[in-house]
């Protein structure tokens, strides 16, 4: 059974809703912070699947969409990116973009060494290591066609989806009771008198206004980013290593954030004001983001996932099992095993097997019950939201090469 692109899209939407909804009544899903499209996407595969095995009906949806939600949203990330505050995180934030480059592959190695052994093609086992569990579902989607038609890996999307979806869920889990071992372990404590990060973003977010010209001039610029983005594509395809569309997308994002905010600065334009149009971007942002996991989640067939279940199941098992491991040992000692540090480690834990706002959930969690982590507010977030995207897509490329 086929559905359409149009009708494709209006679920979508009522599966945000229910998820919104459901979200909102059940405290378990808001406690471990589950965004909402994973929970609507999340039914609608689970009801897919019950379809299949009940009545032998295969859903196929038409996702054309979803494509194009990934490259506004990494736009977006772009066009919020100010090269300014790229050098505010410090030596800190070279540390940890540096430690995240290593995890990333120290989880394909591992990805692939147990695909190998579960008699598998070793590119396989990308998809349950830093396509996925760092990538997140973005990346993961950005490198199916090429994994499916390219390497005959005919069930990469739901390795790697599937990986994800585990993924963002034990980020959730470690994060704060690993802050919390190694606070109560090393009796740290927080810096005295500083606000909360997370207060003020919340009365941020209560006093912004979106109005109609901000909407607008947000809508360009993400449509300017994505016409730069793919001249900027075209150029990266001549390179030897493959890299997914939506980088171009990022890089003319942040291009045109850095040339707009100069030419504020030297005389005021109409056609580019951040704070006018910073809360609809963010908007737009959202409903991207919110549509595309949502559209994502949708085209999971988890009944393909049988034949390779066993495998799944360990090498997920070993690799969260790896995040923990690496963030006692390396990362709290190398970070400097204080409080911030200990902040951090548990929004790493997000950075290496869910997304930025897992790390983001992870670590608001622990200052609201220990105290406030100004740092380590302003390194993760960048290492997350710019630089483990292009590390990311690089250290892909070079692996996904490597002939078994």
């Amino acid at each position: 059974m086929q559905v359409d692109s149009f009708h494709s899209f209006t679920l979508t939407i009522l599966l945000l809703f229910i998820g919104k909804g459901l979200v909102a009544r059940i405290n378990f899903l808001r406690a471990y912070s589950i965004p909402e499209s994973l929970v609507g996407g999340l039914i609608c595969a689970v009801g897919t699947c019950v379809i299949f095995y009940g009545l032998g009906l295969t859903i196929d949806f038409d996702l054309h969409l979803r494509d194009v939600l990934l490259l506004y949203f990494f736009a977006g990330i772009g066009l919020n990116t100010d090269i300014r505050s790229l050098a505010s995180g410090g030596r800190p934030l070279v540390i940890l973009t540096g430690l995240s480059v290593c995890f990333m592959v120290l989880q394909n190695m591992t990805g692939m060494g147990l695909a190998q052994v579960f008699g598998l093609d070793p590119r396989a086992g990308l998809m349950l290591g830093s396509i996925s569990l760092t990538g997140g579902v973005g990346t993961t989607l950005s490198w199916t066609e090429f994994f499916t038609d390219k390497l005959g890996i005919a069930n990469a999307k739901e390795l790697g989806l599937a990986a994800n979806t585990i993924g963002l869920i034990a980020a959730c889990v470690i994060g704060g009771p690993i802050a919390a071992a190694l606070i109560g372990k090393y009796k740290l404590t927080p810096s005295e008198n500083v606000e909360l990060e997370v207060g003020s973003m919340h009365k941020e977010e209560k006093i912004a206004r979106i109005d109609y010209y901000g909407v607008l001039m947000a809508l360009f610029w993400l449509n300017m980013a994505l016409i730069l983005g793919s001249f900027i594509n075209q150029g990266l395809a001549q390179s030897p290593v493959v890299l997914p569309e939506f980088v171009g997308c990022l890089v003319a994002g942040i291009v045109i954030r850095a040339i707009g905010t100069l030419s504020t600065l030297q005389r005021q334009g109409r056609m580019w004001q951040w704070p006018i149009m910073q809360p609809g971007l963010a908007l737009i942002s959202d409903i991207c983001l919110g549509g595309f996991i949502t559209m994502a989640l949708m085209g999971l067939q988890l009944w393909t996932l049988q034949p390779v279940l066993g495998f799944m199941l360990v090498c997920m098992l070993i690799q969260v099992a790896l995040v923990v491991l690496f963030i006692f040992v390396v990362v709290f000692r190398v970070m400097g095993k204080d409080y911030e540090s200990a902040v951090m480690c548990a929004g790493f834990g997000g950075i290496t097997l869910g997304s930025t706002a897992t790390a983001i959930a992870n670590m608001t969690a622990v200052t609201q019950q220990y105290g406030a982590a100004h740092k380590a507010f302003v390194v993760v977030p960048l290492v997350c939201g710019f630089f483990i995207d292009l590390a990311n897509a690089l250290v892909i490329g070079v692996m996904v090469n490597i002939t078994p």
